[in-house]
């Protein structure tokens, strides 16, 4: 039998605990930031820091020749991503957005099948399927409860945009150091972000309290250049799809924590919506065991 503990599988698990923790905190730092200005900060100083890292490696950038690849995932991954996740969470609690945001594994499937020839098996169809009900429920459960058509509209969009730019950075990856494309697209996004808040936000409404900097040093740590260092090396090291659906935990982990430390409520609707999703997952690994293949 092959070895759970794998270094792929281990890095996978560390990967859904520090996106999931990530709601929480992020909703927390919202409290005393405006948004747009938040996603700019954190992003443009995880960049910064990865960069720093693997600085010894720039001439891997080869900025002539790949500077389009990336500005466009810059535009999917950091300045969509980050800008329209960053507003969603003020709309709608962290694990109820999370889990709409997380309908992007279903939409990763899809395009993976579509534009990268990734095998679309029936059960992973019928598993994608049901990742989509839940995230319908999720979804009712935001207007319904929490009267926010702004919030779900957001968290749909964020998730479209994540998986568009995942799919990007895939079919690129042969031609871009890994490391260098999140701190390039983090950099650019993140000044894109800080640009678009300064002009529309106010930097004297920032309050710098303890909840400010443990977000920002949290996202821009393990929120985004150690999460996605993680997640662009797993996703080019096995199929996308796969990744993608495993990544369905993350929503589970947000809204655990986000009921049991935050008080964000856990509704009926909520529940049958995370139950749906497991079963997602569940069906889009049935035949791959350990959801990764080992290097």
């Amino acid at each position: 039998m092959r070895n759970l503990f794998t270094k792929s599988n281990l890095a996978l698990l560390l990967l859904v605990f520090f996106w999931g923790a990530s709601w929480s905190v992020y909703k927390m730092t919202l409290l005393h930031m405006p948004p747009v200005l938040f996603a700019g900060i954190r992003a443009l100083l995880g960049g910064l820091l990865l960069g720093a890292f693997v600085f010894a490696k720039r001439s891997e950038i080869r900025w002539r020749e790949n500077w389009k690849k990336y500005v466009i995932s810059s535009l999917f991954n950091s300045i969509l991503f980050f800008g329209l996740q960053t507003v969603g969470l003020v709309y709608l609690p962290g694990g109820l957005f999370s889990v709409l945001v997380y309908f992007q594994p279903v939409l990763l499937g899809l395009f993976a099948w579509l534009w990268l020839g990734e095998y679309l098996a029936p059960v992973k169809i019928v598993g994608l399927l049901f990742g989509f009900v839940g995230i319908i429920i999720v979804s009712i459960d935001g207007l319904l409860v929490h009267i926010s058509v702004i919030g779900v509209m957001l968290g749909l969009l964020t998730a479209l945009c994540w998986a568009l730019g995942t799919v990007y950075v895939k079919k690129v990856s042969r031609d871009i150091n890994a490391f260098w494309m999140v701190s390039l697209q983090s950099i650019v996004g993140g000044s894109v972000l800080l640009g678009v808040g300064s002009m529309t936000e106010s930097w004297s409404a920032i309050e710098w309290t303890i909840p400010t900097w443990i977000g920002i040093g949290y996202g821009a740590t393990f929120g985004i250049p150690i999460s996605y260092v993680i997640y662009y090396t797993l996703v080019n090291a096995g199929e996308a799809s796969k990744v993608g659906s495993f990544t369905f935990l993350v929503p589970i982990i947000a809204v655990f924590i986000g009921t049991v430390f935050f008080g964000e409520p856990l509704t009926y609707t909520l529940l049958v919506g995370l139950l749906l999703v497991g079963l997602s997952i569940y069906l889009n690994s049935a035949e791959f065991p350990y959801f990764i293949k080992s290097g």
